[in-house]
């Protein structure tokens, strides 16, 4: 066999081989493990860190989107530092910038699906719109279940700490213990108190920085009452777990009132789609029956004047149903 054919295959191997090694290696520095934990922690700490301003900023800028001319089309958006600390706090690994393109995409369908079924151009902007806020209610619903997860989960932690306490242990040592006991969300946030307080934080920004992560009034009184005490002194132990019994007795009636309101909640969410509902039907059993309403200018005003008082009585329904406790 020639010897420059065999010289030639071993190079070949060899560069296919270290091709697949440089492409593995770049994959692990971009999207690893351990880059994704580090990524999560940047985001916690942009969300609400107290550092410099300058710092915050750049670490901000750097959060929003990996293209930094995107970034600086984000960073025009008003509120847009609210938006990326909500998608923190809603736990979804989404950028500002995929939110955004998220956005785009749904309104996109809504006015495709909407010209397909050959609706009249208002038609077609308010679908445009209303398949728009789907990411919007993704991540609220997203921030809502979180929260309440976080809520269930501080009389534990309260009861945590102070257990820790009693034995002897420190207050930065009790909130590591959390960090390593307790499941995800709550977990994670004391694990990240830790973290800070080891990296030289003091304790009292380590703990603002979580409340301003986690939009939990709960958790504001929980920091409020550590902070006063290191000021003033007593029994922390005492009263951490004073803190956690009242949480508990506010969660079991803030869920007889959820049980009590659920049936408000339910007529309400059936009010609200049933017309929809009805018109889509319409359009796909009957089309001839259901365009005269759209052709018809009184039926436009009569379609304006029925979205109004809608949406008034889902306001109103909504205002009765929530309960706050």
């Amino acid at each position: 066999m020639n010897t420059s054919f065999i010289a030639f295959a071993v190079l070949a191997f060899l560069a296919v081989v270290l091709l697949i090694e440089g492409v593995y290696l770049f994959w692990s520095s971009h999207h690893g493990p351990a880059v994704k934990r580090m990524d999560e922690r940047l985001r916690a700490l942009s969300a609400a860190g107290n550092v410099s301003n300058e710092s915050m900023s750049i670490l901000k800028q750097r959060l929003l989107s990996e293209s930094p001319f995107v970034t600086r089309l984000l960073l025009r958006i008003p509120r847009v530092r609210v938006l990326d600390r909500q998608l923190q706090q809603s736990g979804l690994k989404w950028s500002v910038a995929r939110f955004v393109v998220y956005t785009l995409l749904c309104a996109f369908v809504g006015v495709f699906i909407a010209w397909l079924t050959g609706l009249p151009a208002l038609v077609i902007v308010g679908a445009a719109l209303v398949m728009s806020l789907l990411p919007a209610l993704i991540l609220r619903r997203k921030r809502a279940k979180r929260v309440l997860q976080l809520e269930r989960q501080l009389p534990d932690a309260a009861d945590l700490i102070s257990r820790a306490l009693r034995a002897g242990h420190s207050f930065p040592a009790a909130l590591g213990m959390v960090g390593d006991e307790l499941p995800d969300p709550l977990g994670g946030e004391f694990a990240l108190v830790f973290d800070e307080i080891n990296y030289g934080v003091s304790l009292n920004d380590a703990l603002l920085n979580m409340v301003g992560r986690v939009p939990v009034e709960d958790l504001r009184y929980f920091v409020i009452a550590v902070l006063i005490q290191r000021e003033a002194g007593g029994n922390l132990a005492e009263i951490l777990g004073c803190i956690s019994g009242i949480i508990r007795e506010r969660m079991k009636l803030l869920g007889k009132v959820r049980v009590l309101s659920a049936e408000g909640r339910l007529s309400a969410w059936i009010l609200g789609a049933l017309p929809f509902v009805i018109i889509g039907l319409l359009s796909v059993l009957n089309p001839g029956y259901i365009t005269v309403f759209w052709k018809d200018p009184a039926g436009m005003q009569i379609a304006g004047v029925s979205l109004a008082m809608m949406l008034f009585g889902i306001l109103w329904m909504r205002k009765i149903v929530r309960i706050h406790i």
